[in-house]
C-alpha cells in the first residue's frame, strides 16, 4: 500500500559553509527568511516566497543535524524533498513493507510551539531523500527547534513550486515512475496525447544529436504536490555530454536538477530578478522567428518584442498558454537552477518550449565549457556562480 503525500512542505539543500545560496535566494529571487537554527557547526535557514519554502543547510560537519543525512561529498545540491503526510509513523511502516530503505525511522520533536513527527526515506533518484512530515500539532512557522526570523513582506514574485525536475540515468524513467506510483501515489501525466507512459515524451535534438525524454507524474488526487518531471538523455552518435549527462557527472548521480517556481506575472518576476542582478538564459535566436510565433504570442495577450527582449518562451493554443524562462546555475558546479513559469490556462508543458529550453541550456553549457578552458577559474574549476557573476 502506498503512503500518499498531501503537499510539499519544503526543499532542502546542502551547501558548503560560505556558499551564498541563502543570500542569493533573498537578494535575487525575493525569498524571505522564515526560521533559523544553528547546531553542530551547521546553520539551517528556512526561506519562503508564498508557499515555496527552501531550507538551506550550510556547514561542514559529517552529518547535518536535522535529519542526520550525508551532505553529499560537499557538492552543493538539493538533497531532500519534505512532504506532509497524515501519519508519519504509518507512512514509514508502509514504505518499509514495500522494501524502501528508511534511514531515519519516525522521530518526534517538540518545543514550546508544539510537536512534529518525521521519517526519512531513501529514493531511487541518487542522493535525493524524502522526508515524511506530520506536524498537525505544531503551530510554529517551520519546525520544532527553529527560531522565527522577523522579516518584511517580500516582493511576492513567486507563489508556489509548480514542478520538480529530476535528472535521471538513461532508461531509468520507467523504474522511477513505478516507484513514485507504488510508494507515494503519483500517477502518469501525459505530455502528449499519444504518449506511451513507459517511454514518456521524446524530444529529439536532431539527427544523431540525441535529445531529451520526459515523463511527468502528478501527485495523488486532491493533494497539493507539484508535478514531478523525470528527464533523461536520448542516445546519440556525437561525442561530448548534454545537460543531463553533465548534471549526472557533476552531481555524481541522479538528483533534483531544477525547480519550477510559479509566478502570476512572469514579466514582473523577470524585471525583479534581472534588476537585482540575477542571470537568465537566452533562448535560441531563431525561436521568435518561427512561423506563426508572433501570432501565437499576440493570441496570448502578450507583446512579441517584450517577450523576445526578456527571453520568455511561450507555447500553447486554444486560449491555454505557458510562459517560461530558466535562470543560470545557482552553483559553480552546475548542479541546480530555477525555472520561472506562468500558466495562462495550460496544465502541461509545451513541446516547442521544451525543445527551445533544452537548446538554450545546451548553448549555455557550451559557453561554460569554453570558459572553463581559460586561465581564470574559481575554486571549483569553473566560472563563478550566479551570485558572483551578477
Amino acid at each position: 500500500m502506498a503512503a500518499p503525500v498531501r503537499r510539499l512542505c519544503h526543499i532542502a539543500f546542502h551547501v558548503p559553509a560560505g556558499l551564498p545560496l541563502a543570500r542569493d535566494l533573498q537578494r535575487l529571487f525575493g525569498f524571505q527568511p522564515l526560521a533559523v537554527r544553528e547546531a553542530d557547526g551547521w546553520r539551517q535557514l528556512a526561506l519562503s516566497s508564498g508557499d515555496a519554502v527552501f531550507l538551506v543547510n550550510e556547514g561542514a560537519g559529517p552529518r547535518e543535524p536535522l535529519y542526520g543525512l550525508d551532505p553529499h561529498h560537499g557538492i552543493p545540491s538539493a538533497t531532500n524533498l519534505c512532504f506532509d503526510v497524515a501519519d508519519a509513523g504509518a507512512a514509514a511502516r508502509a514504505l518499509a513493507a514495500l522494501g524502501c530503505s528508511v534511514p531515519v525511522p519516525p522521530v518526534s520533536v517538540r518545543d514550546e510551539q508544539g510537536a512534529a513527527t518525521y521519517a526519512v526515506v531513501s529514493s531511487p533518484a541518487g542522493n535525493l531523500s524524502l522526508t515524511l512530515l506530520e506536524r498537525t500539532g505544531f503551530s510554529g512557522p517551520f519546525l520544532p527547534g527553529f527560531s522565527p526570523v522577523p522579516s518584511a513582506p517580500g516582493p511576492g514574485w513567486f507563489s508556489h513550486v509548480d514542478h520538480l525536475t529530476l535528472a535521471c540515468n538513461p532508461s531509468s524513467s520507467p523504474k522511477l515512475m513505478h516507484w513514485f506510483h507504488d510508494c507515494l501515489g503519483f500517477h502518469h501525466l501525459p505530455l502528449s496525447p499519444d504518449e506511451d507512459p513507459e517511454l514518456g515524451l521524446e524530444v529529439p535534438a536532431g539527427s544523431g544529436l540525441g535529445g531529451l525524454r520526459l515523463t511527468a507524474l502528478q501527485g495523488p488526487v486532491g493533494c497539493a504536490v507539484p508535478t514531478l518531471v523525470l528527464a533523461e538523455s536520448l542516445p546519440r552518435a556525437t561525442s561530448g555530454q548534454d545537460q543531463v549527462e553533465q548534471f549526472l557527472a557533476r552531481n555524481r548521480g541522479p538528483g533534483l536538477q531544477h525547480v519550477g517556481l510559479y509566478t502570476p506575472s512572469i514579466k514582473e518576476a523577470i524585471e525583479g530578478v534581472a534588476g537585482a542582478g540575477g542571470q537568465l538564459l537566452t533562448p535560441p535566436k531563431a525561436y521568435y522567428q518561427q512561423p506563426g510565433k508572433e501570432e501565437q504570442i499576440l493570441a496570448a495577450g502578450q507583446e512579441p518584442n517584450l517577450l523576445a527582449q526578456q527571453g520568455v518562451l511561450l507555447d500553447g493554443d486554444r486560449g491555454e498558454f505557458l510562459l517560461q524562462v530558466f535562470t543560470k546555475s545557482l552553483f559553480a558546479e552546475d548542479t541546480f537552477f530555477l525555472e520561472l513559469i506562468q500558466r495562462q490556462g495550460a496544465t502541461g508543458f509545451g513541446e516547442g518550449n521544451i525543445r527551445a529550453l533544452w537548446q538554450s541550456v545546451q548553448e549555455q553549457a557550451a559557453r561554460v565549457q569554453e570558459a572553463c578552458k581559460g586561465p581564470k577559474l574559481d575554486a571549483a574549476g569553473c566560472p563563478g556562480t550566479l551570485e558572483s557573476s551578477a
